[in-house]
């Protein structure tokens, strides 16, 4: 009887452990592959000053544009943010940095310690915009050519390598 059991509860646990892969298989909320070649979502997000709102058809008027998802808590942020400043030397590129769930006085700590690379500096207080980007960690970066198409997505630190690669796609 002890062994029937035993075997009963290997089953609920195997069939449990199986739903549950099955489920992240499945789960494509955050499969970002999909938004390649599609055109930029609709957004509408309020500046980090509070004084207006960016929209797509404020980056539509640029060549390309690399919106940066970021936060002053984000240790990740800190390691990619020198190739950021490198990438806000580049002429044909125009940047918006979305400062993600964090708070006023520490984003701008954090971009005064390390500098400003952002074009167009923006909020994503409580993370809902940044769900229409796909973004479901940061940093995450996306490049956007001038017909708004996403050409590219970043998930995590901007390396050099990633930087290398911006800048054939851009010039």
């Amino acid at each position: 009887m002890q062994k029937i059991i035993k075997i009963l509860i290997l089953f609920i646990f195997l069939f449990v452990i199986g739903i549950f892969y099955i489920s992240l298989k499945r789960d494509t909320n955050y499969d970002t592959s999909s938004l390649i070649n599609k055109i930029t979502p609709e957004f509408k997000i309020i500046s980090f000053d509070e004084s207006n709102f960016y929209t797509r058809d404020d980056i539509k008027k640029n060549n390309y544009i690399l919106i940066n998802f970021w936060s002053s808590w984000c240790t990740p942020c800190r390691i990619e943010h020198p190739i950021l400043m490198k990438l806000s030397q580049t002429k044909n590129l125009t940047m918006l940095g979305i400062n993600f769930k964090d708070k006023n006085t520490q984003a701008i700590k954090f971009l005064s310690e390390l500098g400003n690379p952002y074009d167009l500096l923006a909020k994503d207080k409580n993370g809902k915009q940044s769900v229409k980007f796909g973004v479901y960690g940061i940093p995450e970066s996306i490049l956007i050519n001038k017909d708004l198409i996403i050409i590219q997505k970043f998930v995590g630190p901007l390396s050099f390598e990633d930087y290398n690669n911006i800048i054939k796609i851009i010039e």
